[in-house]
């Protein structure tokens, strides 16, 4: 009987058969390295219908471009809505008071409506047994051309 390695073509063969065994594993390594990157793709890509990954970063960064913009936009909105809220003459303050000794109730009235910077005005009813008189007196600073009586620099005051 013949030793196989005596035969330099067995020796091949057997050689040729380790290393195709090799192979085929190396192989199988490979296709599930594969299959792991296509999920991966898939993934990345969603249903975007693109193939092309550097299309999908172009489209990224082109949204995130006019999400920044938006972002600007916004920002100067609020920064005008803020400085047009502070001008709102939206803080009242009402007094109401006995102007006449004889009168018996409170019928007449101090409003005050002002802004932050208590610029605004301030109006004032006075009644009386025959007729009821209304005045307006416009307010800067919390000051007026025009003397404030202490029922107004209260409503004044209360609207603060």
């Amino acid at each position: 009987m013949e030793d196989w390695t005596s035969n330099p073509m067995n020796a091949v063969t057997v050689v040729i058969a380790l290393f195709t065994i090799v192979l085929i594993i190396w192989i199988g390594v490979l296709g599930r390295r594969l299959k792991k990157l296509r999920k991966q793709y898939t993934a990345v890509m969603g249903n975007t219908g693109v193939t092309n990954i550097e299309d999908v970063i172009v489209d990224l960064k082109q949204e995130l471009a006019d999400q920044q913009q938006a972002n600007t936009q916004m920002k100067a909105q609020i920064i005008e809505m803020q400085s047009t809220l502070t001008k709102q003459k939206g803080k009242v303050g009402v007094i109401r008071y006995n102007a006449f000794a004889e009168q018996g109730s409170n019928l007449s009235f101090s409003i005050a409506i002002i802004n932050d910077e208590k610029d605004g005005a301030v109006f004032s009813g006075i009644h009386n047994r025959e007729n009821s008189y209304i005045y307006a007196k416009p307010l800067e600073k919390g000051q007026s051309d025009y003397p404030l009586t202490p029922e107004e620099l209260k409503a004044i005051l209360e609207a603060k």
